[in-house]
């Protein structure tokens, strides 16, 4: 397996900690779009590495054009000599219509035609094929020499669709070339409902990536390690407030928590919400401990299940320890190995 360090960097700490990174042995970076954009902090990442993935995990894809998102990427594909992934989310209802004021309508199949839309446009610049991409959500059809900057060594980038709920699954398998799965996904809920899902309406034999991002409550005392579990305790409790997330609690017969959860978030209990997460619903969701027992966690709850796994940290945390954890989980999987003889 591949090892990202997930994280979340204002763009003045990029370059540092990409070469940290880099120094480490870790196989990528996936930056979170939250309180930075995304692409800025991947082009600083692509001219400070020399061999790491790099990863938006995800730009919100219902946010943007086609177009300029197309852009970006093909831009941060070149510079980065073919190193981007383009990890893509569609955000729910209220983030698009209230925090980006643009329209919702039906996010699977805009995602879908979002996709053949980039797609579309990446054809014209690498192959030459005129520009005609004509949907419900998008038209493209203009194209002068003036804005196609051509061909470019690499190809284009492939592209990896954040996915819960089986529709957008199903829209990842057909369209995209690999998933990232939400933090808040089980072992169970990957196994039993989004690896079927893909492998049934997956209609090519193109490679397929499956990235999983678990959450990791960890520190080098036990008194930061009792932080961090309240810390994702928290993360969970909003997590699972949120109805687009809610067959995940549903497949585990555990719906009621969600309605629960949603009714603090009305009620403003936002500081208090992770006390409702007993130690059954964290260790679905969450592995913990000291650096070296949650590398081996994470390293036991995805081998064998995922190409690749990102460390999700609590907001706030230094991202230094996601690199510690990644290469614990790194020893762990040495350890596995049936070159160990062990």
């Amino acid at each position: 397996m591949k090892l990202d360090a997930t994280v979340v960097l204002p763009p003045a700490a990029v370059t540092e900690f990409v070469r940290r990174a880099e120094a480490d042995g870790v196989d990528g970076l996936m930056l979170a779009e939250m309180q930075h954009e995304v692409f800025v902090g991947l082009t600083i990442a692509a001219l400070a590495s020399a061999r790491l993935d790099l990863t938006s995990g995800v730009a919100i894809a219902l946010a943007r054009s086609p177009m300029t998102l197309a852009q970006q990427a093909w831009d941060i594909q070149s510079l980065s000599g073919g190193r981007l992934r383009v990890g893509l989310g569609s955000q729910v209802k209220a983030h698009i219509t209230s925090r980006f004021s643009l329209p919702w309508d039906k996010p699977a199949p805009q995602m879908r035609e979002f996709v053949l839309a980039v797609r579309a446009i990446w054809r014209c610049w690498q192959e030459g094929v005129p520009l005609r991409h004509a949907g419900k959500y998008y038209r493209h059809w203009l194209m002068t020499p003036a804005f196609n900057p051509g061909p470019i060594p690499s190809g284009p980038p492939p592209i990896l669709l954040a996915a819960v709920g089986k529709l957008m699954l199903r829209v990842a398998a057909e369209v995209a070339d690999g998933l990232i799965t939400h933090p808040l996904t089980s072992p169970e809920y990957l196994a039993d409902v989004i690896t079927p899902t893909v492998r049934s309406h997956r209609e090519t034999d193109a490679p397929f990536e499956m990235c999983a991002q678990v959450l990791v409550a960890s520190g080098h005392t036990p008194e930061e390690v009792a932080a961090a579990r309240a810390a994702v305790a928290g993360q969970i409790a909003f997590y699972a407030s949120t109805p687009a997330y809610r067959a995940v609690l549903d497949h585990h017969g555990i719906g009621g928590l969600g309605e629960e959860l949603g009714e603090c978030v009305r009620r403003g209990e936002w500081q208090t919400m992770g006390q409702r997460i007993d130690d059954d619903v964290f260790d679905l969701f969450a592995v913990s401990g000291d650096i070296q027992t949650a590398g081996r966690a994470l390293y036991a709850r995805c081998a064998g299940r995922v190409d690749r796994i990102g460390v999700n940290l609590p907001m706030g945390a230094d991202p230094v320890l996601a690199l510690e954890v990644l290469a614990a989980a790194r020893r762990a999987e040495a350890e596995s190995s049936p070159a160990t003889g062990r």
